[in-house]
């Protein structure tokens, strides 16, 4: 049965790690993640949970021990934000060539420089190929829902890769909002006990954890890596139809809000999809057949199946909450962008960032973005440049 309640986040993804009670938990405070350790070690000292937390002097420690922690056979979670997961860095690669599944709830949040603690993307898009799966929620009911998922997708045997569960920071990592959670017993039973073939405190156990790779057997392991991702991408579906079972709540690597018929399109992440949602049902009362493509899963990229949905419309907005630098937008843009070109779609498609350190997106940007998108399929495209800002002071 649901437990009706509201929570923030952050408060959502602790009850989560709560009910699933992990082995072991090394974390260091960095906003806005700082809470996901502080309610963990209060369960703990109220022992209301059995998971073992180290206190370390960094992010890195703390990934490096997650590391330890897993490779000894113990169901390992952390959490971070921005500058801290950019100090895990070297250990993600580490984390994840070793194919350990550990979870990582990251609470989005920009990179230095310059300092801003406001939500952003670039943290953990920055880190998207060092070879973990990741996947984005759009409010506190789904960090919740994919958090517990989390395990499940990552310790599958066709996987066994480290999976990050992301929140856009303050907007969802402190708001408040209704919130239905399942019953420990159910999440218990979901996610099960963790009995990993092979680690290093088992009786007999041969395998190396992390050796030095020579040219002769190197890139075969990340060929083995790259087969895993994309087992994942089944394993992701499977995991989400069995959590449909006990929850009611359907997941999948997008949801396509009023697309079916939409002539246009914005393609997004995260918390900015409920605003977009607004001005989509808002369009729609005035006739205009406007639809959202919300990305969930990032890693592995599901392009084919997004290239399928907006395979319709006229045309469609890509928008990427990080800069990417390349001189042609965000990571979202440039790979969407790749699997329409081979799909061979003939789309009007426009490349935008916005919302970089936590600048407003409103209702009303999204409904002037929806008329630029009308415009654009009647005109053609006429940007001089390869991708534009919204919200942007002049």
């Amino acid at each position: 049965m649901a437990v009706k309640e509201r929570m923030s986040g952050n408060e959502a993804v602790a009850f989560a790690m709560k009910q699933i009670n992990p082995d072991v938990m090394p974390a260091f405070p960095i906003t806005p993640s700082t809470e996901l350790p502080q309610f963990v070690s209060s369960y703990i000292a109220n022992g209301e949970m059995d998971t073992e937390f180290i206190p370390v002097e960094s992010e890195h420690s703390a990934m490096s021990a997650a590391i330890g922690a897993e490779a000894a056979g113990a169901r390992t979670m952390t959490a971070t934000s921005s500058a801290g997961l950019a100090l895990m860095w070297e250990m993600l690669y580490v984390a994840a060539s070793n194919r350990l599944p550990i979870a990582l709830a990251v609470v989005n949040r920009a990179l230095s420089g310059p300092l801003n603690i406001n939500c952003e993307h670039s943290d953990s898009m920055g880190a998207r190929d060092s070879g973990w799966i990741q996947i984005y929620a759009e409010d506190n009911q789904e960090v919740y829902d994919n958090f517990i998922q989390a395990y499940r997708i990552a310790e599958h045997k066709d996987v066994m890769l480290p999976i990050m569960i992301c929140q856009d920071g303050f907007i969802i990592s402190h708001g408040v909002s209704n919130i239905e959670l399942l019953e420990e017993a159910d999440v218990r039973n979901f996610v099960g006990a963790y009995e990993p073939a092979h680690y290093l405190f088992k009786e007999g156990e041969s395998m190396a954890v992390g050796p030095y790779a020579v040219s002769a057997y190197g890139m075969e392991a990340k060929r083995a890596q790259a087969e895993a991702m994309k087992n994942a991408r089944q394993v992701i579906l499977d995991v989400a139809e069995e959590y449909k079972k006990i929850s009611g709540r359907e997941y999948g690597f997008y949801e396509a809000y009023r697309l079916s018929d939409a002539d246009y399109a914005i393609v997004a992440i995260g918390s900015v999809c409920g605003t977009i949602k607004d001005a989509v049902d808002a369009l729609r009362e005035k006739g205009i057949k406007a639809g959202l493509l919300k990305v969930r899963v990032f890693r592995p990229f599901p392009g084919k199946e997004l290239a399928d949905a907006l395979g319709h419309c006229r045309a469609a907005a890509v928008m990427d909450r990080c800069e990417g630098f390349s001189a042609n937008g965000g990571p979202l843009a440039a790979e969407l962008s790749a699997a329409l070109f081979q799909a061979k779609s003939r789309m009007e498609v426009v490349n935008i960032v916005y919302g970089l350190n936590g600048r407003d997106f409103t209702v009303d940007d999204a409904e002037k973005l929806y008329q630029d998108l009308a415009r654009l399929s009647e005109h053609g495209n006429q940007e001089t440049e390869a991708y534009r800002y919204i919200g942007l002071r002049d």
